[in-house]
């Protein structure tokens, strides 16, 4: 690189502050007598007083008229001051270190309900509780109150969760960047069966959390044109003239460590106008075009995830993720210059990570910031991006490989295409002659897809500007280098790497199942809640009759928890005897929620037929279809259906009931993965990349029943062959059966199973049978996810583990086992593997 610095732009969004002289400022003095203050102290009596003064204070409320909502405010706000001074130490200490910080780039961020975890990693559960009682307030009630922030629509968003809380207990410098939404994704209810989308309203209460950062503005521009000119020094540069512009305003989120001082946080933007008042119309009467900017700009930040069938769609979700993209990169530029360095160190400074590919546009976005704004030349700006991006995929489904049309790409950021074309014309330059020469794998490597309408590919665009391109378990890893990226990584082996995903104990286990973690304190002591792996001193107790009687007492008063909500909320009596054997994920069709429906009417007819051996079990479903995507809301209502049908049913309700949880979240998944004694990951093998809900389900004692799929592999691989009921046909299976595929033939060779599609088609078990003609025509006929081939296999392992758990000592000793075998899918692995392998970041301890 150069070590001359050129003439910088000093635009608004990138100037140093002007302040950054806080010398007389002594932050350690102030931090010490915030920590003398009663409002910070852990003792019982303080804690009471903060929460008596955050009522009436911070919100103007008093016990008469006061509401549950003010008093979880209150105790939202006395947990909070309690962080405060963790937060401002962590942020001195990194600023005064210069520290290598990485920065996720993720759209989706499923950060869970925050007063329970605050307090959990902050050691003041005991002292909160007693406090609360001395203030006549139920803890619980409190603890439900809280709106849970729907920013994500699943795994990736809970992923993101997890690897922040993982980063702050790791004390890795860390800053997640995303989307404010303001309506988040919908609220689920179900009527007459079929799946309703209403407004998630999270903010409706306030959010105690979040600081507003209104001193920081991010100008970020769409459309226009671009202008070429020649700088003082006679080199070739273009300007970017945006036709309109809005600007980001920050506001931050604090992610505590566990029982430790770092305190990072989750930055998220909301779109502003820059002026959002137009007086003049307003003067001359004309009061839509008053607010006409503001409306248009707070558009971009309103709702998760556009419906992008329709061209606005696509346009408004192409908008957002620029939006967050621009404003993200700004900041870190703005921060790092607070330090006046030259920007050739950017680097240096930051590891930027895109969670798939919606923040991929961060490649042409970075190149546009070095070579426009900075002046850098186009090769130092491109070494600095690759040096500073790593991309992460997740999936290898063609839909969710996001695709943007030129025309439209063109309209909305004109310099970015311009900056692809020429990162798309340099790498393809400088391919070996053979590669060149080979028509087919130019065509795969372009940025460009020339196919038809052409558009800009941004996995392709990610995987040009990033040093190193991960999956997420062994098996998509190798599908990622074999199939979805097969040229790219011929070209660069080395470049793609795996590293497997990981869930957060604290959330999922210290949070969501306190008797478990109490149980486990009692017995191995508290050191695996800081190293997971102290778990595996359970593997010694496995067949100990006194401890297998505790652990199932746990489980049992789990699914008693779960089975009163079930009750108080759906209106449907389950018996916690029986086996909770729960599909709790997405609705889609390779997820296969339809084989588990196959399952229960293989079942059904069974005692129909007077065999009444099989084991009591309750079937919960839950998990939301996309809003557009018909054949999972038909799935849904088949669920539902299937439902009534059944639990009414006297012949059969002692032994079978279905239930279907609606609006699956994370507050539902703290109910539901403690409660189920067996976890469904049945996706057809190859297209789910990982799955997380599996390693909660497994890290909560469920046994699992499972494809070579995704983490299952390494689930098997960690708890034992034995430990794990394993059904259905391989990758490499699948890809030889493809070619002669006929789903008919699997249904005529197995009775069972043909019963049971004609139970799907009867207007004797189904009232509107006529309406489910699709899905069972799609089953009959082209079977894309093999469900007619894998049901032989997965009925022999449904059958084999009813007998287990018939057992109940071997099926507690398969559960301990499991949970003892667990720490590889701690976010906390998964964390260290990227500081090692991808980021080259160190941890900094906060004093």
């Amino acid at each position: 690189m150069s070590n001359q610095k050129p003439a910088a732009a000093t635009t608004a969004s990138t100037a140093t502050p002007a302040a950054a002289n806080t010398s007389h400022l002594n932050l350690n003095e102030i931090i010490q007598r915030l920590k003398a203050s009663h409002r910070v102290a852990n003792d019982v009596q303080s804690i009471v007083q903060s929460i008596c003064e955050n009522l009436a204070y911070i919100q103007g409320r008093f016990p008469p008229v006061a509401e549950l909502n003010d008093y979880y405010k209150a105790l939202a706000y006395t947990i909070k001051d309690r962080l405060m001074s963790r937060w401002a130490m962590t942020a001195s200490t990194y600023y005064q270190k210069a520290s290598r910080t990485v920065c996720y780039l993720s759209a989706e961020f499923l950060i869970g309900p925050q007063l329970e975890k605050n307090i959990l990693n902050l050691g003041l559960m005991d002292k909160v509780k007693e406090a609360l009682k001395l203030l006549q307030l139920d803890y619980q009630t409190l603890i439900d109150q809280e709106a849970e922030p729907g920013l994500g629509n699943g795994g990736l968003g809970r992923l993101a969760a997890c690897y922040m809380d993982s980063m702050a207990t790791l004390n890795i410098p860390a800053i997640g960047y995303g989307i404010r939404y303001e309506f988040g994704i919908f609220d689920q209810k179900i009527v007459d069966g079929w799946q309703n989308e209403t407004t998630d309203k999270w903010l409706t209460g306030g959010n105690p959390w979040e600081i507003e950062r209104s001193g920081v503005k991010i100008p970020v521009g769409f459309g226009g044109h671009t202008e070429q000119y020649k700088d003082e020094s006679g080199n070739f540069r273009v300007r970017w003239i945006p036709q309109e512009t809005v600007q980001g305003i920050p506001f931050d989120t604090p992610i505590i460590s566990y029982q430790d001082n770092t305190t990072n946080f989750i930055r998220l933007w909301k779109a502003e106008a820059c002026e959002s008042f137009d007086f003049g119309s307003f003067n001359v009467g004309d009061y839509y075009k008053a607010v006409q900017n503001k409306v248009k700009s707070e558009n971009i930040t309103k709702v998760l995830y556009p419906n992008d069938e329709m061209l606005s769609g696509k346009t408004l979700r192409l908008k957002q993720q620029f939006f967050f993209v621009s404003s993200s990169l700004q900041d870190m530029i703005r921060i790092y210059r607070q330090h006046g360095s030259y920007m050739g160190g950017f680097c240096d400074k930051y590891a930027i990570q895109m969670n798939d590919t919606h923040p991929a546009i961060a490649v042409a976005e970075l190149m546009r910031l070095l070579i426009d704004e900075y002046q850098l030349s186009w090769d130092e700006s491109f070494e600095i991006t690759q040096k500073c991006c790593g991309f992460t995929n997740h999936t290898l489904l063609p839909e969710a490989l996001e695709c943007w049309p030129l025309p439209l790409f063109a309209s909305i950021l004109p310099r970015h295409l311009e900056i692809i074309y020429e990162i798309n014309w340099r790498f393809l330059n400088s391919l070996p002659e053979a590669i060149k020469n080979d028509v087919h794998k130019l065509q795969q490597l372009s940025i460009i897809e020339e196919k038809d309408a052409k558009s800009v590919r941004m996995a392709n665009l990610a995987c040009i500007g990033s040093h190193t391109v991960n999956g997420v378990s062994a098996l998509h890893s190798s599908l990622v280098k074999e199939q979805l990226f097969k040229e790219f990584s011929e070209l660069a082996p080395k470049k793609f790497i795996n590293v497997t995903n990981g869930v957060t104990p604290r959330r999922f286990l210290m949070v969501a199942n306190p008797k478990l973690a109490q149980l486990l304190d009692a017995t191995i002591g508290s050191s695996w809640r800081h190293d997971l792996s102290e778990l595996r001193r359970l593997e010694a107790l496995s067949e100990d009759k006194h401890f297998q009687a505790k652990w199932s007492d746990v489980k049992a008063l789990n699914k008693k928890r779960l089975a009163t909500f079930i009750s108080e909320h759906l209106r449907e009596t389950v018996d916690p005897q029986s086996l909770f054997d729960v599909q709790a994920k997405r609705i889609h069709e390779y997820k296969r929620q339809h084989l588990k429906i196959l399952h229960i009417l293989a079942l059904y007819n069974r005692i129909l037929n007077g065999n009444k051996q099989v084991v009591p079990r309750t079937f919960i479903f839950a998990g939301k279809a996309a809003p557009g995507y018909y054949m999972a809301k038909l799935i849904i209502k088949l669920i539902n259906d299937i439902a009534a049908v059944i639990n009414h049913d006297t012949r059969v309700n002692r032994y079978l009931k279905v239930v279907f949880v609606p609006n699956f979240d994370v507050k539902h998944a703290q109910l539901v993965y403690p409660g189920a004694d067996l976890s469904e990951q049945i996706s057809t093998a190859g297209l789910e990349a990982s799955g997380t809900g599996n390693m909660k389900f497994a890290m909560n004692g469920a046994l699992t029943i499972g494809t070579l799929d995704g983490a299952n592999i390494e689930i098997r691989e960690e708890v034992g062959n034995e430990n794990f009921f394993m059904f259905g046909a391989s990758t490499e299976e699948l890809k030889k059966l493809s070619a002669n595929y006929r789903p008919a033939d699997y249904v005529e060779r197995q009775p069972e199973l043909k019963a049971a599609m004609a139970t799907l088609s009867s207007k004797d078990f189904l009232h509107d049978y006529l309406l489910f003609q699709p899905l069972i025509d799609n089953l009959w006929n082209q079977d894309p996810y093999y469900v007619m081939a894998d049901f032989a296999s997965y009925i022999e392992a449904q059958d084999a583990l009813e007998k287990i758990y018939m057992d109940k000592a071997s099926w507690n000793k398969k559960s301990i086992l499991n949970v003892a075998r667990m720490a590889k899918f701690s976010s906390d692995r998964a964390i260290l593997e990227y500081c090692e392998k991808i980021w080259h970041v160190k941890p900094v301890k906060i004093a």
